[in-house]
């Protein structure tokens, strides 16, 4: 197994998995690593058709809210992130696509790093066909930070409160991204 996706692999196997479906992404994850090191993405949008991707939570430590983008390509409200390049550290991607993204440094909330969650999609929206292996970290951040965000890949930025997160239909969100709410600040 290649050094890179070694160090994936570990990420992986140290993640505790919050219930059943988690648990199946989390062993579906770690069966891909162990049968292939092709798991970077090579070329848009899709090549291979399973890859890596970091997502970058920023959450307001103070009231719990946390900055969602309104994706022009997915057509939904997720957290800003985007494909690990070869052999890329994961946290380094997500540290990456947040300054990219919304011109913000990245504070992990866990010094050490480490995703909070993982989670395997179908994608949606334009670029469909092909599935996402995510790896979510968690940031810190605080309504009112100043970002410039990247109006060529998203509409908008905006908090989003708990009860918010809660409420919002089930074609609006990361399909996954209420579960990991309530794994990662339940």
């Amino acid at each position: 197994m290649k050094a890179s996706v070694r160090t994936i692999h570990q990420l992986v196997t140290q993640l505790e998995p919050v219930d059943a479906l988690e648990s199946e992404h989390r062993d579906q994850v770690l069966r891909w690593l162990e049968g292939t090191d092709d798991v970077f993405r090579r070329q848009k949008p899709a090549t291979p058709g399973m890859h890596l991707v970091s997502y970058a939570v920023l959450s307001d430590p103070q009231d719990g809210s946390s900055l969602l983008v309104d994706h022009l390509n997915a057509r939904r409200w997720l957290p800003p992130g985007g494909h690990v390049e070869v052999d890329e550290h994961p946290a380094d991607t997500a540290a990456r696509e947040v300054q990219e993204e919304l011109g913000v440094t990245a504070v992990f909330a866990d010094p050490a790093k480490a995703p909070a969650f993982v989670t395997v999609t179908e994608t949606v929206g334009i670029d469909h066909g092909h599935t996402d292996v995510s790896l979510w970290f968690v940031l810190h951040g605080w309504r009112g930070m100043p970002m410039t965000v990247d109006l060529t890949e998203f509409r908008a930025a905006r908090w989003w409160t708990a009860g918010e997160i809660a409420a919002a239909g089930p074609d609006v969100l990361d399909p996954h991204y209420q579960r990991f709410i309530g794994k990662a600040f339940g």
